[in-house]
């Protein structure tokens, strides 16, 4: 049998509980972002394609408003000497190699773009095939083939860059000597 005191007594004390616990239940059903959000995905797209196509013009505040401009920008190129981490390395590298008037970029192509956004809607990852040409003192250097990964953030409203990673797969490598 139900007891009407005990019940009386405690209803109080449990109505906080009960609506901090529905509060809760409503927010997680709240709609999450789209993974496939078209929009979005294009606004990615757009910054991966302002981080290599800056290059065609030098255009370095194209560049640099598809970074993230702090201590957490990290990028793995494939030789260990080039590991970029922080932004400050990065302008300077950019300053001292791209800027420079022996280089000059003659174009880049992204195959096979894939982009990922998290159901948080604030982390996108990506992946890529990159052909990036250019000219070291008139003679041709180029990147074939390069596998690129790299993770953006949603920061104040628009996507950046916070993470790269370039690479060649060993067995194309190989091959090509």
């Amino acid at each position: 049998m139900l007891n009407l005191n005990m019940w009386s007594a405690n209803v109080p004390a449990v109505l906080p509980l009960v609506a901090a616990c529905s509060i809760l239940l409503l927010a997680s059903c709240a709609a999450a972002p789209k993974k496939n959000d078209a929009a979005g995905k294009a606004a990615i797209k757009e910054v991966i394609y302002h981080s290599i196509g800056w290059a065609v013009e030098k255009d370095v505040d194209l560049l640099y408003g598809s970074v993230a401009q702090d201590a957490d920008f990290f990028i793995f190129h494939p030789d260990s000497r080039s590991t970029i981490t922080g932004f400050d390395a990065f302008k300077e590298m950019v300053e001292k190699v791209f800027m420079n008037d022996a280089f000059r970029a003659t174009g880049f192509e992204v195959r096979d773009l894939r982009i990922t956004i998290s159901a948080s809607g604030t982390v996108s990852w990506f992946s890529a095939i990159l052909d990036d040409h250019g000219e070291w003192d008139g003679k041709p250097s180029s990147w074939i083939n390069t596998r690129w990964t790299g993770v953006l953030e949603k920061r104040d409203g628009r996507w950046v860059i916070v993470q790269m990673h370039f690479s060649f797969a060993t067995d194309q490598m190989k091959a090509e000597k």
